[in-house]
């Protein structure tokens, strides 16, 4: 029997398939759009489609994330910090932090040993140190979101980006833009203005190594290497990090009874 979790986020919605033990068997990624319901039935549709499977193949489902009240055809709804816990155990025990930046919040979770929540600090007020700020800072920077890391690696010195706010921070990327700032220096400062935020929030809960980063912008590597100057320690990128909290749900959907 397989299981199955549904993470509906606020600019993707991200599915994972894993058999009795806990192997992953698929995991989806589409993009969330206006409708969260319809987003989580097609992306259900979508995957078991792609795996042959049918729905009486499916245990339980676990729906996760901000829009899992949205997700009907689910057994039950979890928070999407108990999710990225369970995840990030499931791939690899060892981890005592987590770093979640989504779309429009990001995350710094304390676990122990048996992947249990021991703390969490949250930002869902601004959309500063998020996936959005990010997609808003390239839109201004005229750099396709895929290119935004690999052109930061390049900065000689990253540029001053004050502002948390994202309005003020966008006005500020402009500024520099008019004085002729280097393209990578501009965007190797939006990722240390990232970073600055998201470790002080970290700072709550403790940040204890091994450190792993999780949601979509864990896609991005200028920020993971930011993160990782920042708190002057690795910090582990999984190739299922988008699909974290996915992963979590449909293990905590396998332990149902």
């Amino acid at each position: 029997m397989t299981s199955m979790g549904v993470d509906v986020g606020s600019i993707s919605t991200k599915g994972a398939i894993i058999k009795s033990g806990g192997e992953v068997l698929l995991t989806q990624t589409i993009p969330t759009g206006y409708n969260a319901k319809r987003a989580g039935e097609k992306l259900f549709n979508k995957m078991l489609t792609e795996s042959g499977l049918d729905r009486s193949d499916i245990g339980k489902i676990i729906a996760t994330g901000y829009g899992r009240a949205s997700v009907t055809f689910s057994d039950k709804a979890v928070t999407e910090i108990t999710c990225h816990a369970a995840g990030a155990h499931h791939l690899n025990p060892g981890i005592r932090t987590i770093i979640d930046i989504g779309g429009q919040d990001s995350k710094a979770i304390s676990v122990d040993g048996n992947g249990s929540v021991n703390d969490f600090a949250m930002n869902d007020k601004c959309a500063a140190g998020t996936g959005r700020f990010l997609e808003v800072m390239a839109r201004a920077m005229e750099v396709d979101l895929t290119e935004f890391g690999f052109m930061s690696l390049s900065a000689e010195t990253p540029a001053s980006i004050s502002s948390l706010c994202t309005v003020f921070a966008e006005s500020e990327v402009i500024s520099l833009i008019s004085k002729g700032e280097q393209r990578a220096n501009i965007i190797a400062g939006i990722h240390e203005s990232i970073c600055s935020r998201v470790v002080a929030m970290a700072g709550r809960v403790g940040l204890h190594a091994p450190v792993m980063m999780t949601g979509g912008v864990a896609r991005n590597i200028g920020v993971v290497k930011a993160l990782e100057k920042k708190i002057g320690m690795p910090v582990e990128v999984s190739e299922h990090a988008q699909v974290n909290g996915a992963i979590g749900a449909a293990l905590i959907a396998a332990n149902m009874s």
